[in-house]
């Protein structure tokens, strides 16, 4: 099975969905909604301008995973909604493909810097992040205009 990463486009939104709010509520017990993530609303308006953009990826027609870098000036991209439904989990798999088709897209667009904002629950996330390179930072060393979620308690960055 090849995993397919393709752009988001109009009449995605309900597929977004149902692949991101059962992981945060059911899977991780986040107590968040779809109207709790403005940016799920307006996906074209939030993430598809400057350098940022926002991926869905496919296995056999069917949407298994997101991830979104969303432009924050300065060289620089926060990374967002990085899920990938549990079956299609595992070393080599949708996530990594995921990380790497943002990236490429990050270096294409003379992105410096990738930050991100995750929670203390999200253990497997942690390490996929430290193996890909991303370090660990303090929460003042954020730039200014990292959009922070209210749930996030660890963060990282990636020098590119």
């Amino acid at each position: 099975m090849a995993v397919v990463l393709r752009p988001f486009a109009p009449g995605d939104e309900d597929a977004v969905i149902a692949v991101i709010l059962p992981i945060q509520r059911e899977e991780f017990g986040v107590a968040i909604t779809a109207a709790d993530q403005p940016d799920l609303a307006d996906i074209p308006g939030w993430y598809q301008v400057g350098a940022g953009q926002f991926w869905l990826a496919e296995l056999d027609g069917r949407v298994v995973g997101t991830i979104a870098l969303k432009d924050i000036g300065g060289g620089a991209v926060a990374l967002r909604k990085m899920f990938v439904r549990a079956e299609a989990r595992g070393p080599g798999g949708v996530a990594q493909a995921l990380l790497d088709g943002a990236l490429a897209h990050a270096r294409a667009h003379g992105v410096s810097a990738i930050w991100l904002g995750t929670t203390d629950a999200f253990k497997a996330a942690h390490r996929f992040y430290e193996r890909n390179g991303f370090s660990l930072v303090e929460i003042a060393d954020l730039p200014p205009a990292f959009p922070r979620m209210a749930v996030d308690t660890r963060f990282y960055r990636l020098g590119l």
